[in-house]
């Protein structure tokens, strides 16, 4: 038995869950460090949670 027949499809993203990003539109992939907060995850990226706010504090949607 192989390492990844132990641990299972490492390295397949194909299997792993996903969402869109609000500010951009991105589809973001499940990453081990966002496993225990991913209800919580909106934003891909710094940048883009930064621009959402600024968006949102003009008041423009």
């Amino acid at each position: 038995m192989t390492r990844s027949e132990k641990t299972g499809f490492k390295g397949n993203k194909s299997f792993l869950p996903s969402k869109v990003c609000l500010a951009c539109g991105r589809e973001m992939t499940w990453r081990k460090s966002w496993s225990k907060n991913w209800d919580s995850i909106k934003f891909c990226s710094d940048a883009c949670r930064l621009k959402k706010s600024a968006v949102t504090n003009l008041g423009v949607k």
